[in-house]
């Protein structure tokens, strides 16, 4: 049986999950309507929930190293 708060929390996730949804579908119309400064300001924000971080890989002693 769920509790009341996990009921508030599913009926939340889900209502944030259509907002999202719509907001998402819009994007290039609002993404068109800013200006150059302003669109690359939000494309690099996004960026990194699109693109996997890059980490710094150091070779360990033994390893061959190939430029």
């Amino acid at each position: 049986m769920k509790t009341k708060e996990q009921v508030l929390t599913n009926s939340l996730r889900e209502t944030l999950k259509a907002i999202m949804q719509k907001e998402i579908e819009k994007l290039p119309k609002t993404l068109e309507a800013l200006d150059t400064k302003e669109r690359l300001n939000v494309v690099c924000k996004l960026m990194p929930y699109v693109f996997p971080k890059v980490e710094t890989v150091n070779p360990k002693e033994g390893e061959p190293m190939q430029w």
